[in-house]
C-alpha cells in the first residue's frame, strides 16, 4: 500500500529555517505529482506547495511564496519543502499527500490522496 513518511519538523524561532522530508513508498512515485499542507489549529487545511511530477513546474500559496521551496528527487521517492524565514503563522501539522486528479487544481486538496501522518512544525516568537 501506498506510504508516506514526514519528517523535519520542530521548534524554532520566527527567522530560521527547517527542511521537510515526504518519503513515498509504494508507488510509482515518478508518475504523481506532490504537494504539501498544513493545518493550524481552529483552522482548516490549507495548501502550501505543490510540484509536477517531473518537477519542472512548482506552485505556492501566496503566504509563502518567495520563503519556501519545493522539490522532488524521483530516484529517492522524497518530496521535500524548503521552509526559510519562518514565522509564527507558519506553525501547523505539515502533510504532504499524492496528487491523483492528474487534471485538477493543485491547490485543491480535494485532488489529493495517500496522506502522511504529518510533522509539527512550530515557529515561536
Amino acid at each position: 500500500q501506498v506510504q508516506l513518511v514526514e519528517s523535519g519538523g520542530g521548534l524554532v524561532q520566527a527567522g530560521d529555517s527547517l527542511r521537510l522530508s515526504c518519503a513515498a513508498s509504494g508507488l510509482t512515485f515518478s508518475r504523481y505529482g506532490m504537494g504539501w499542507f498544513r493545518q493550524a489549529p481552529g483552522k482548516e487545511r490549507e495548501f502550501v506547495a505543490a510540484i509536477r511530477r517531473s518537477g519542472d513546474s512548482t506552485y505556492y500559496a501566496d503566504s509563502v511564496k518567495g520563503r519556501f521551496t519545493i522539490s522532488r528527487d524521483n530516484a529517492k521517492n522524497t518530496v521535500y519543502l524548503q521552509m526559510n524565514s519562518l514565522k509564527p503563522e507558519d506553525t501547523a501539522v505539515y502533510s504532504c499527500a499524492v496528487k491523483v486528479d492528474y487534471y485538477g487544481d493543485y491547490a485543491d486538496f480535494r485532488r489529493y490522496d495517500h496522506w502522511g501522518q504529518g510533522t509539527q512544525v512550530t515557529v515561536s516568537s
